[in-house]
């Protein structure tokens, strides 16, 4: 897979993505409402299509002709209550049907199953979108991947490793602080599934990059 439709992608882990994919060599083709955020640097190696993931024709735009999609919807500091995540990954995963296009790799929570007692009082209005969000991908048809990561944080990489849980031959633990070197490193597997991938902040085993 080279061709690769990228939404979320002026955001922290976005930038990081951006820079990743390139070095990588793959195309990539992103959705930003403000295309003055990409970095000069890529302006020439990215393809930038300006919109709104609230925009089905936008959406659509971007998905034709790629190979998979990577989603990275964040709010910022916007905490409250809010559904445009979801419904922008729904508009996304009706693109892809519309555009033929099969396999998404979607950031989430580490603590989307989080009981909610549990969830951090400032946060839980962003975690219950990520269910939402979750239910969507589950009930897509797609051949996805929900990477719950933690709290991302602007450091160097360290790498990844993945490995079966000895509950389910289907579900995957993801160790990870190397999230977009593993979310683009992932997509030429031919036997992707439907798989939930962890992410706790810190690796048992570093694979440098």
């Amino acid at each position: 897979m080279n061709k690769i439709a990228v939404f979320g992608a002026t955001g922290v882990t976005g930038l990081c993505v951006l820079k990743s994919a390139i070095e990588k060599g793959l195309n990539i083709r992103a959705l930003v409402r403000n295309p003055a955020k990409i970095p000069k640097e890529y302006e020439h190696t990215v393809d930038v299509i300006k919109g709104d993931v609230l925009n089905v024709q936008d959406v659509n735009a971007t998905l034709r002709g790629q190979d998979a999609a990577i989603v990275l919807l964040g709010m910022g500091n916007i905490l409250g209550p809010t559904t445009v995540m979801s419904k922008g990954l729904d508009n996304i995963i009706s693109g892809m049907k519309a555009e033929k296009v099969e396999v998404v790799s979607v950031c989430l929570s580490v603590n989307l199953f989080a009981e909610p007692e549990k969830v951090q009082p400032m946060f839980p209005e962003i975690f219950a979108e990520h269910r939402r969000m979750f239910d969507s991908l589950k009930a897509s048809g797609l051949k996805w991947i929900a990477v719950n990561a933690p709290l991302i944080s602007n450091q160097p990489p360290t790498g990844y490793i993945t490995a079966h849980t000895p509950q389910s031959k289907d579900s995957q633990v993801f160790r990870s602080t190397t999230w977009p070197n593993f979310s683009l490193t992932v997509f030429p597997c031919q036997n992707i599934t439907r798989n939930r991938l962890e992410s706790p902040a810190t690796p048992e085993r570093s694979d440098k990059f």
